[in-house]
């Protein structure tokens, strides 16, 4: 397909450091990613059980507390603003270090070169810089818990003029902003290098054979996830400079003129507050599909390999999460319908709202049209990715109201808006991390992980999300505010009940992620050795490499490509599918043109 001789070439490492430290191995990189989003979700989960604690029961002390904020939780029950900081952590830390991390830089550094039979990313140095670009900024995140007033309580939104004016808006307004603030432009320097790598690997290191349109569901996922990142990002991070700028050096990028909080007029003067939310949201609505889609590549990949056929039609779907890719830039202004928006720019953002359901719709049904009548085997993987497709239809739903600016003016502030998108982007994409994980974890680590287990996490997960995140939604409907620590208001009392409900769900099913957590640390050193090197019997080129996969990827020899990525079912082979780098011909009929 393209010459390689022109890819960079870095011998095997020698020392521990160049191993395991500062890798320039792909494969590596990948895992470091993955363990950091390991810590960074455990972190924001513990985080998460406080405030559900808090919020079922508004005065209870939580043992400890004090020892992280003296002031933030003076006898161990968190203040308001501590509550805030908290959910500002929380949400910062899923989205940024977890959802975009796992399915998308861990996934895709670890797999997108071996799927594409690559020798390695184009530009190595940028790949480990990108990790320790982002790790340096997770480390920046968490530092923030241990400066005088803790971190930030503007949200993971971080909303001007809040998050701007400084220490006079509340604890963490000074130095928790700042440090916010770094922490995010670093994310997104890190980023901007793996997206650069991942679009290189995918358009120009391609092996032997390989066409585009021969790349496995999960390769097309991550390169399109990276083209989304590159204008994504690339806005966020002017955005948190100027922010930075604001604290530090007297500018008035995001507080208006004659503003007055506390009692004390601003300094400040000419600037706009949302000038802020135009610039999150460009990055924020793509951040969704940034979470979402290596999850419908991940899926779309694992349920294949388990149904033994390939889906209804590989093109159309790689064409729908390209649609997504695109509209994802012209829909960021749903999330401003109530920023007093002229009402026809709301109908101008709302009707491409109503439109991205439509490629979201084709991939479902595609997704279900394959399945339908098909001997799909049951594993951890599958069920995970079944999962998935729960989660991203029952959370989808409830953005076609979410469209409506009439409607959306109603439910805005409300826990109708956090049920909606903790059901179709935070949830699904974990349970797209997880099962990529049962899927490759043999790959990655020649071991296999406990099934019995994995069955377990998975149900105690699924009926754990739904009890959890399905109730927002009525609480959306009765008029329960989002970010309300207390429900002091005579109409919220008799919400009390269904919070309490939330929080016992919550803890259940946080409990049960410490299987997974047993389950993949037992696996990877006690685990049964895999069978082989292609234990789930799959097509793509990641099964036709050794377990795991020598420093090249490839040892000696150069795979080529000589099929489509699901060749399953293929009367006339010698077993029911064919690998796509072995020359084994196919009747031409199969092969999808």
């Amino acid at each position: 397909m393209h010459d390689m001789s022109h890819a960079v070439h870095h011998g095997e490492p020698t020392s521990f450091i160049r191993k395991h430290v500062f890798s320039l191995d792909h494969k590596v990189i990948g895992k470091q990613y993955y363990g950091m989003a390991l810590i960074a979700v455990f972190i924001a989960m513990v985080l998460s059980w406080i405030m559900r604690l808090h919020l079922g029961w508004s005065n209870l002390a939580i043992p400890g507390l004090h020892l992280l904020s003296k002031n933030g939780a003076p006898g161990d029950v968190p203040t308001p603003e501590y509550y805030l900081q908290l959910m500002t952590m929380h949400g910062t830390i899923m989205v940024f270090f977890v959802l975009t991390t796992a399915p998308f830089t861990a996934f895709g550094n670890y797999f997108l070169p071996i799927q594409t039979g690559a020798e390695d990313m184009p530009f190595p140095h940028f790949n480990m810089m990108s990790f320790w670009v982002t790790f340096s900024g997770f480390i920046v995140l968490i530092s923030s818990f241990f400066v005088s007033d803790g971190p930030t309580l503007g949200g993971w939104t971080q909303y001007a003029p809040l998050s701007a004016a400084g220490a006079v808006t509340g604890p963490g307004q000074g130095w928790g902003v700042v440090l916010w603030a770094i922490s995010i432009g670093l994310f997104c320097v890190g980023q901007l290098f793996g997206s650069l790598n991942f679009i290189t690997t995918t358009l120009d290191m391609r092996c032997k054979g390989m066409s585009l349109m021969r790349l496995p569901l999960s390769a097309w996922a991550w390169f399109l996830t990276s083209v989304m990142g590159l204008g994504a990002f690339a806005v966020l991070m002017p955005a948190v400079i100027l922010l930075i700028l604001d604290h530090l050096a007297g500018t008035s990028f995001f507080v208006a003129s004659n503003l007055v909080i506390n009692d004390q007029v601003l300094p400040h003067s000419g600037g706009s507050t949302l000038l802020w939310q135009h610039l999150f949201w460009f990055f924020g609505h793509p951040e969704v599909y940034i979470a979402l889609v290596p999850g419908m590549g991940i899926t779309s990949h694992v349920l294949i390999t388990n149904m033994r056929r390939p889906m209804l039609s590989h093109r159309v779907l790689i064409y729908s999460m390209g649609a997504l890719v695109v509209l994802s830039y012209m829909v960021y202004g749903h999330h401003m319908f109530v920023a007093g928006m002229n009402p026809i720019s709301s109908l101008a953002f709302s009707f491409p709202t109503l439109i991205i359901t439509i490629p979201s719709t084709i991939i479902v049904l595609i997704w279900l049209g394959s399945l339908y009548g098909s001997k799909l085997r049951i594993n951890s993987a599958s069920l995970f990715a079944l999962g998935f497709i729960s989660m991203f239809i029952s959370g989808g739903v409830s953005g076609f109201f979410l469209a409506q600016p009439s409607i959306d003016i109603m439910l805005h502030a409300t826990y109708f808006v956090v049920g909606h998108f903790h059901l179709v982007m935070a949830v699904a994409a974990m349970f797209g991390i997880f099962a990529g994980t049962y899927f490759w974890f043999p790959k990655m680590f020649g071991r296999m992980m406990n099934e019995p287990l994995g069955k377990i996490h998975f149900w105690c997960s699924f009926v754990g999300a739904y009890c959890i995140f399905m109730p927002f939604h009525y609480l959306g409907i009765a008029g329960n505010i989002r970010r309300y620590q207390a429900m002091v208001d005579d109409y919220l009392v008799p919400l009390i009940p269904v919070h309490k409900f939330i929080t016992i769900a919550a803890l259940f099913t946080g409990a049960a992620q410490l299987i997974f957590l047993y389950n993949l640390i037992y696996s990877r050193f006690k685990g049964p050795k895999a069978p082989n090197d292609n234990p789930w019997e799959g097509t793509s080129l990641e099964w036709s490499t050794a377990t795991p996969p020598p420093h090249n990827n490839w040892g000696d020899k150069m795979p080529v490509v000589y099929h489509d990525p699901y060749q399953y079912s293929v009367e006339g082979a010698k077993q029911d599918f064919i690998m796509q780098a072995s020359p084994e011909p196919v009747h031409s009929a199969d092969e999808e043109k």
